[in-house]
């Protein structure tokens, strides 16, 4: 009998006992294309050389040093890596053990950045519904999955939750992209009115949603208008790039592709590529200098902050998606996918949309193509695309609840960067003969 506690007390896991390169192994031998990196997260596959003799070295070196005392040699080449390759102002980092942390840090951030800068009375966090930021209390506040949050509604910090940009279920039949973009950014300007602009900290968003809404990006002008809201009213913009970020949607950072810079943007997931647990918040310059000028203390912390190993595990994976050109190859191979998922679902009666950006793609499915309905849930679709999906050797990402936390499916694909297009191929396979088995039962 098992004393691990897992995720699901009612299912039964094989025991993964190697990887190779996008592929992982369970103890009978069976190979599993790794189609969504785990979570997100295995960006250059399961067997990178150049990391794991990254992570031996440090180790041979030193393992861990408190940041209450030291630094370390990794910790500021990495930061000093992304500060290279970061859009707008981003001067510092603030290194994690995840994407939650990062969050959770980054809202510590922006309540202590407005205190030291004497504006105590700004307070309140504006998000979006459906959004996902972090199993965290105060991450978990900040989303607007309603399943996630119900059983821990009362513990919850209350927060403001606007609309997501989700074209495909909530732009109007008359409404051009351009103008739908407008409108819903325009809610955020009427919810910082609304609270009183004087109360307002910041505003937090992924640039494409990842986990709940399955790899939807803003419609163009959409992000554009939110930076210049924020601008206006003194509010700071945090980006969550946890999932989306460090070149999974073909740029290093999703931002990138909005023309727009935050003032505080997390990551993790790819940063450390799984080889170790990291995250990072990095943050505007004159974010720190405020803090830096006034206590000098930013009032947080965890007690693997900056640890040595998992920044030079970080080190050799941006060094390798940056010194290979992998960004470019997503931005391909991307392309690539996009075109075989059209092909083989375009047609398909229960899929209503096929999105996202790279090598992050969404696939979302309906029981009524045409009036856009999804199946109901206890149809269970997501779980099913899931179990169907794994017995073909494909890990992927099905979600329910797309549309309000109960209604919808869909799936999140999310392979590594170094996917070739015939594996690719076969992901694809592996999907479709899921998707028609679990379909042709749907009802």
């Amino acid at each position: 009998m098992s004393h691990v506690f897992p995720r699901h007390s009612h299912a039964a896991l094989p025991t993964a006992v190697g990887g190779d390169g996008c592929w992982l192994i369970d103890a009978d031998g069976k190979r599993y294309f790794d189609g969504s990196g785990g979570a997100a997260v295995s960006c250059l596959g399961h067997s990178n050389a150049r990391v794991t003799e990254a992570i031996k070295a440090q180790l041979d070196r030193i393992a861990f040093a408190h940041t209450g005392f030291f630094t370390s040699e990794p910790a500021e080449a990495l930061a000093d890596l992304l500060i290279a390759n970061a859009p707008g102002d981003l001067d510092r980092v603030y290194f994690v053990s995840g994407g939650s942390e990062a969050v959770e840090a980054a809202i510590k951030l922006a309540r202590q950045f407005h205190l030291e800068n004497g504006e105590p009375e700004r307070r309140h966090l504006i998000a979006r519904r459906q959004s996902y930021h972090g199993n965290t209390l105060g991450a978990l506040s900040a989303g607007g999955n309603e399943f996630r949050r119900a059983q821990f509604a009362p513990l919850l910090v209350g927060m403001s939750h606007i609309a997501p940009c989700y074209e495909y279920a909530e732009r109007a039949e008359d409404e051009t992209p351009e103008a739908y973009g407008q409108r819903v950014a325009n809610e955020l300007e009427a919810e910082i009115l609304r609270l009183g602009p004087e109360t307002v900290m910041a505003f937090i968003a992924e640039p494409v949603v990842g986990a709940t809404l399955g790899a939807v990006p803003a419609v163009p002008g959409y992000f554009a208008r939110v930076r210049e809201i924020c601008d206006t009213h003194g509010v700071l913009l945090i980006l969550d790039e946890v999932m989306c970020g460090m070149g999974r949607v073909g740029h290093l950072f999703a931002c990138e592709a909005e023309g727009i810079a935050p003032d505080i943007l997390c990551v993790a997931k790819g940063l450390g590529a799984g080889y170790q647990p990291i995250g990072a918040m990095l943050c505007a310059g004159r974010i720190h200098d405020t803090i830096a000028a006034g206590s000098g203390f930013f009032q947080h912390g965890h007690t693997y902050v900056g640890h040595p190993v998992a920044t030079a595990a970080g080190l050799a994976v941006v060094s390798e998606i940056l010194e290979r050109d992998l960004v470019p190859q997503v931005r391909a191979r991307g392309a690539y996918l996009e075109a075989a998922l059209r092909d083989r679902f375009g047609q398909n009666p229960h899929v209503g949309d096929i999105r996202g950006r790279g090598l992050f793609r969404g696939i979302e499915f309906v029981a009524d193509r045409e009036t856009r309905r999804p199946f109901a849930p206890t149809t269970g679709l997501a779980g099913r695309l899931k179990k169907a999906a794994f017995a073909e050797g494909l890990i992927c990402y099905p979600m329910p609840g797309t549309r309000d936390g109960r209604n919808g499916d869909h799936v999140l694909l999310a392979p590594p960067f170094i996917a070739t297009e015939a594996e690719l191929d076969g992901m694809v396979d592996r999907l479709e003969r899921a998707v028609t088995a679990v379909l042709a039962t749907a009802g």
